[in-house]
């Protein structure tokens, strides 16, 4: 006779394997490199596309949490602190202080604390 009882829930490794992979799927989605990325207007300064939209969107919308959303940065933080949070990163975010010059990170700051 067939037996058609249910069949049990993944244990061990496998239940691990059903939430870790669509988990790791999801956070790396989340911040691959967009190299096809169009920002939306022309004043977009290279450094933010070449950089910044992988976490922060290319509306600045964010795309890993409330934090990283910039639409209205200018409004919690003045130029000075978001060159300064662009520069030593902190709350999740890298330091760009060596992968970016002093003038892509003054433009950024200028740029970013226009959003208001």
């Amino acid at each position: 006779m067939p037996n058609y009882s249910t069949p049990s829930a993944p244990r061990g490794s496998a239940r691990f394997l059903l939430l870790a992979v669509p988990a790791v799927i999801l956070m790396l989605g989340g911040c691959a490199s967009s190299s096809k990325a169009t920002v939306g207007s022309a004043d977009t300064p290279q450094a933010f596309k070449s950089n910044c939209i992988s976490c922060h969107g290319t509306d600045l919308q964010g795309r890993m949490g409330a934090t990283t959303n910039l639409t209205k940065v200018g409004k919690r933080m003045t130029k000075e602190q978001i060159a300064t949070q662009i520069k030593q990163g902190g709350g999740g975010m890298p330091a760009f202080s060596g992968k970016l010059s002093d003038a892509q990170i003054e433009e950024l700051a200028a740029w970013l604390s226009a959003k208001k």
